[in-house]
């Protein structure tokens, strides 16, 4: 049975270092398919996120990255970071990227009114 608190679960106080025991780790791990599918590089469970090119969606839309990050209410530096492949948007930033790409002028309306 897995435990939920230090007592008994091997930490040492003197330390402030736990150890896992055995049915810890396989009791933690059961929970976790898609980690240990991972490990084990099992390709069927992958989930591929599609990429988005910010760059050209804020080129189409002819603005500088100071202005669409204004007209999207995003920080200029989060539109630096995606074009520059330092991070990827989250699902909600794609999901608004993909509104922008689709119709720029109706998502400055919505932003707009808020």
């Amino acid at each position: 049975m897995p435990r939920n608190n230090f007592q008994g679960f091997g930490h040492d106080p003197g330390t402030g270092v736990g150890t896992m025991h055995e049915e810890d780790f396989s009791g933690n791990a059961a929970g976790r398919p898609d980690a240990i599918a991972y490990v084990q590089r099992d390709a069927t469970r992958r989930r591929v996120v599609e990429g988005i090119d910010v760059r050209a969606i804020r080129a189409a839309a002819g603005m500088t990255q100071a202005a669409f990050a204004a007209a999207y209410q995003i920080p200029v530096g989060t539109i630096r970071d995606w074009e520059q492949g330092r991070r990827m948007p989250d699902a909600p930033a794609r999901t608004l990227l993909k509104l922008i790409a689709a119709d720029p002028a109706a998502v400055e309306r919505v932003l707009g009114a808020a």
